[in-house]
């Protein structure tokens, strides 16, 4: 079953390549560029096609990412009872996976309040008042939740690293 653990590693390291990759696009490449005076007519509707479609893609990716690593977790562990038995969690290396996975939960959580709630507002409001303070503000939180997101998402690259090389 050693080929299906490459597998599962192939598709954890895809998914988060394609997540990580696609909010690194959306905020390096995307957002500068609809801040140009020549797209502020269009910025409204350009911003939620790319979200439409990056969102379908991001939780793809999350599952994929959430389902694969249990996955696994469990095949370096031995079992999957060794995740669900309460004297396990003792040990550095499941503490550190727990921060890795409490973290996951946030972006969870942050990514839905983006992605169905704040961010389809704020690209909306975009399209009938630009410059109208409560479209400012939903804007500016929904840019503030994908910089958390990617902040979270590049410690938790770092924690990765930690769980299958150690510590530095």
């Amino acid at each position: 079953m050693r080929w299906l653990y490459f597998i599962s590693i192939y598709l954890h390291i895809l998914s988060a390549l394609i997540w990580l990759g696609g909010m690194l696009f959306l905020a390096l490449i995307v957002a500068p560029m609809l801040r140009q005076p020549d797209y502020k007519e269009a910025a409204g509707r350009i911003l939620e096609e790319a979200g439409e479609r990056f969102r379908t893609w991001g939780w793809i990716a999350l599952t994929t990412f959430f389902v694969t690593g249990l996955y696994n977790a469990a095949y370096r562990l031995g079992g999957f009872s060794v995740l669900f038995r309460a004297e396990s969690w003792n040990g550095i290396w499941l503490k550190t996976l727990g921060v890795k996975l409490a973290l996951f939960g946030v972006i969870v959580i942050l990514s839905a309040i983006h992605d169905f709630k704040i961010g389809p507002e704020a690209t909306r409001l975009m399209e009938k008042a630009p410059d109208d303070p409560a479209t400012l503000r939903l804007r500016k939180m929904a840019a503030w939740i994908g910089r958390i997101n990617l902040l979270l998402a590049l410690v938790i690259v770092y924690i990765a690293i930690s769980l299958v090389r150690g510590m530095p």
